[in-house]
C-alpha cells in the first residue's frame, strides 16, 4: 500500500471514530433534550395523543380521595386528540396557569401546568415504570395527577372579592401551621381556555391580545408583582424592637410627636392628616393600633437599617430562591443606613417592596408562635395507578421570632380590629360575628401624586386564639387598607370557616 492510500485509510478510519462517538453521544446524552426541541415534528404531534394529568382542589384523606378538577384533557371532535380543558377558567389562572400547544420548551405552558409538567406529561423519571407497562400492553400514555392545597371555598372567595372590587390586586391565603396555600387569587386575570386551542395562528393572536393588554391579565399579582407595604410592614418593625428590647412590651411608652424631624435633612415625617398621637408618648400598643407613624419611624431609626433587614430577611424578605413551585418575585427591604431613609422603610416606604404572598407570610409568622412556615401549593402527586410519587412535608422556613415576641405582636394586631380605635375595628371586628381576626393595616403611597391612588394593604390571621388561616391582601390605588383591603380578607376568612 502506497503512503497516499495509507493516509486515505486512516482518515476514514478516524471520520468512522468520529460518526460513531457522536451517535453514542446523540442517543446517550442528547436523546431527552432532542425529543422535547420545539422542532421535533413528531414529539409535537404526539404529544395530543396521550392524556395529560389532571389538577385537583380542595381533595381529602391526604390529598388523594375526591375534590374538585380545575385541569383535565378532554379527547376533541373525532376522539383522536386530546385537548386541555379548565372548568373553572378565570378562577384559578393565577394557580393552573395554561398548557398550549407549544409546550414549556418555547414558553407555551404557565402556572402548575409548567412547574409541575414533567408530572403531568408523564415524563417525570418516577412514572417511568407505570409507563414501561404501557408500551407492553399498549395503552396510552397517562400523566399523573397534582393535588393542590388550595380550598376551594377561599379561592372562590378570593376571586369574587377582587373581581367585584374591579382594581388591580391579589390575595394569598397561607394555613400558618403547614405553609399550605389555601387562596391565591389575582385581578385581573385570563380564561386559560383559550391557549387550549390547536391552531397555532389562533394562539399567537389570542396570546399576543393579552400580553398588549394593559391590565396585564396574565400578571400574577399574588406572587410576581411588588408592591410598597405601607404601614404592614409595622409587623416587622415591631417585632424587632420586641427582640432586641428596645421595647419591653406592648404597654411601653415611645415618642410619637405630631412631626418627626428627621436628622440631616429638611425632611419630617408625618402621621395621617397630620394627627397627633395619643399625648405624645403613647403605649406601643396604642401607636400601633392607630398606625402612627412617627413612632414606628422614630423606633426604626434607633434599631437602624441593618437591624430592621435582618429581621426582615426572617420574615421573609430578599429571598430570591422562594418557590411554592411556581417563581415568586423577592420582596424587598433594602440595604438602608441614612436615618431619614430607615425612619421611611420602619413604616414601609422608601424602597420597601412586598408580595400578597408575603403579607400572608407576615402574619403566618406571628400566627404560627413566630415561626414561618415554607409556602407551598402541591399537597401530593398520584401516579395513574393511583400510588403516590410526591407529598408534601411541611418544613421551617425560618425562626423569625420568639414565641413571647409573637405573642405580643398578636396583642397588638388584636387591638387593631378590636379597640374601637384600630384601623381595622370598622370592618375586621364587625365582619364575622363570634372569630376575632388579628390584623394591620396599611395604606401605602406608591409614588404617584394622588393620595386616591395609594395602594390598600392589609395583613391579618384568625382565629386569633387558634389561627387557622392568614391573609394577604394589595388592592393597586385602593386607598386605605381598612376601607378596600381589609373587607376582602374578611370574605375569605368567612368562607374558609364555613361562616354563612
Amino acid at each position: 500500500m502506497n503512503r497516499a492510500m495509507l493516509r486515505l485509510s486512516l482518515a476514514c478510519l478516524v471520520m468512522f471514530a468520529l460518526l460513531l462517538i457522536n451517535v453514542t453521544y446523540v442517543q446517550a446524552f442528547k436523546a431527552t433534550s432532542l425529543a422535547s426541541g420545539p422542532g421535533n415534528v413528531r414529539i409535537f404531534d404526539e404529544q395530543f395523543q396521550y392524556k395529560r394529568g389532571s389538577i385537583v382542589v380542595g381533595a381529602t384523606a391526604g390529598g388523594t380521595t375526591g375534590g374538585t378538577t380545575i385541569a383535565e384533557s378532554r379527547l376533541g371532535k373525532g376522539g383522536s386528540t386530546y385537548h386541555r380543558y379548565y372548568p373553572f377558567g378565570p378562577v384559578y389562572a393565577p394557580v393552573t396557569g395554561y398548557d398550549s400547544i407549544y409546550g414549556p420548551s418555547v414558553g407555551g405552558t404557565a402556572g402548575i401546568e409548567e412547574a409541575e409538567n414533567k408530572e403531568l406529561a408523564g415524563t417525570d423519571p418516577r412514572l417511568a415504570v407505570h409507563n414501561l407497562i404501557d408500551l407492553v400492553t399498549g395503552k396510552p400514555r397517562l400523566g399523573a395527577t397534582v393535588y393542590l392545597t388550595i380550598s376551594p371555598k377561599a379561592q372562590q372567595a378570593a376571586y369574587n372579592a377582587l373581581k367585584a372590587q374591579g382594581r388591580p390586586a391579589a390575595a394569598v391565603a397561607i394555613d400558618p401551621k403547614t405553609g399550605a396555600i389555601l387562596a391565591m387569587a389575582s385581578f385581573p386575570t385570563f380564561n386559560p381556555n383559550r391557549y387550549a386551542t390547536l391552531s397555532g395562528r389562533r394562539l399567537n393572536k389570542i396570546d399576543l391580545a393579552y400580553r398588549k393588554d394593559s391590565q396585564q391579565p396574565l400578571l400574577n399579582r399574588a406572587t410576581q408583582a411588588t408592591f410598597p407595604p405601607g404601614s404592614s410592614f409595622k409587623v416587622v418593625t415591631g417585632s424587632a424592637a420586641f427582640g432586641t428590647g428596645k421595647v419591653a412590651s406592648p404597654q411601653s411608652t415611645v415618642p410619637a410627636p405630631t412631626n418627626l424631624q428627621l436628622p440631616g435633612t429638611t425632611h419630617v415625617l408625618i402621621n395621617d392628616d397630620n394627627e397627633a398621637c395619643g399625648d405624645g408618648h403613647p403605649q406601643l400598643i396604642y401607636a400601633f393600633t392607630i398606625s402612627c407613624n412617627t413612632a414606628f419611624g422614630d423606633l426604626g431609626m434607633k434599631l437602624g437599617g441593618s437591624v430592621l433587614r435582618a429581621y426582615a430577611n426572617k420574615f421573609g424578605f430578599n429571598n430570591p430562591n422562594l418557590t411554592v413551585p411556581l417563581p415568586v418575585t423577592a420582596s424587598v427591604f433594602p440595604r438602608v443606613s441614612n436615618p431619614d431613609f430607615t425612619a421611611f422603610s420602619a413604616i414601609g416606604q422608601f424602597d420597601d417592596e412586598v408580595t400578597p404572598l408575603q403579607e400572608a407570610m407576615l402574619s403566618a409568622t406571628i400566627a404560627n408562635d413566630g415561626t414561618l412556615m415554607t409556602p407551598y401549593l402541591v399537597q401530593q402527586v398520584q401516579a395513574p395507578d393511583l400510588s403516590v410519587v410526591q407529598s408534601a412535608r411541611p418544613s421551617v422556613l425560618s425562626r423569625a421570632v420568639s414565641s413571647q415576641v409573637a405573642s405580643e405582636m398578636k396583642t397588638m394586631m388584636i387591638s387593631v380590629t378590636q379597640n374601637p380605635a384600630g384601623t381595622a375595628y370598622a370592618t375586621a371586628n364587625q365582619g364575622i360575628a363570634g372569630v376575632e381576626i388579628a390584623g394591620k393595616t396599611g395604606t401605602a403611597q406608591n409614588g404617584v401624586n394622588n393620595t386616591n391612588l395609594d395602594d390598600a394593604v392589609f395583613t391579618c390571621f384568625a382565629p386569633a386564639s387558634n389561627p387557622a388561616i392568614a391573609v394577604g391582601v394589595i388592592v393597586k390605588g385602593g386607598g386605605f387598607g381598612a376601607a378596600a383591603a381589609a373587607p376582602i380578607a374578611v370574605q375569605i376568612i368567612r368562607a374558609y370557616l364555613g361562616i354563612s
